[in-house]
Parts: structure tokens; sequence; C-alpha cells
């Protein structure tokens, strides 16, 4: 059985955005951090986050023709993803975050639901 059409979808809009934010953080982060309030004071760890967000959104295209299966076991990899992202923006907001860290979580939040649905169909 195939996995549903709507999936695929996400899949490839979960591509565009990944890539979205993931280019400017693995190329740019500097800039990137400071378009959306926070200080960048090292530079590996928003590479990094680009790097993971390159690496999940590349394989959401790369495996868009794939069996439910492998679908399954992606959901499984962005359900915990984005659940361990979720609460590490939860904990940065604690600690006084940029307002802009509030859209970053409602965009995992968002995901996460979606992810979960479909796991869950």
């Amino acid at each position: 059985m195939a996995p549903a059409s709507s999936l695929k979808i996400w899949f490839i809009i979960h591509f565009i955005v990944d890539y979205i934010f993931g280019i400017p953080l693995l190329l740019a982060p500097q800039w990137t951090l400071t378009l959306f309030g926070f200080q960048a004071t090292e530079l590996l760890t928003p590479r990094l986050v680009g790097a993971a967000l390159l690496g999940i959104g590349g394989i959401s295209l790369i495996a868009r023709n794939e069996s439910k299966e492998v679908y399954r076991s992606l959901l499984l990899l962005k359900i915990i993803w984005s659940i361990s992202a979720i609460i590490a923006i939860v904990l940065t907001l604690t600690e006084g975050a940029p307002a802009s860290a509030w859209v970053i979580l409602t965009i995992f939040i968002f995901f996460s639901g979606l992810w979960c649905y479909y796991w869950n169909k």
C-alpha cells in the first residue's frame, strides 16, 4: 500500500521549509540569527542546525516516491526531531529568547502535529 498522496505533498512542503531555513543557517549563520533577533556567540551550533534541516528536508524530497514502510520510518524521525526541537525552543523561551522564537515554535508544533496525525492514520 502506498502512502497517502497528501503526506507526499506535506513531505515536499517540509523540504521547502527546511531548505528556506537550513541554507541561510548553514551559509550565513550570523546574518540569519540577527534577522531573528538572536545574538550569535558561536557559529557551529546554528550551522549544525542548518545541516540537520537540510538532511531531514532533503530526505523528504528524495523519498517522496518510496514505499509506505520508508514513509513510516521517516515519520518517526520527523516526530522525534520535532518534539526534541519543541523542547529545546521552550527551554530557550524560558531563558529569555527573542519573540521570533514563538514563530519557530509554532512551525515545529504544526509539523509535529501533522507527523503525529499521519503516524496514527
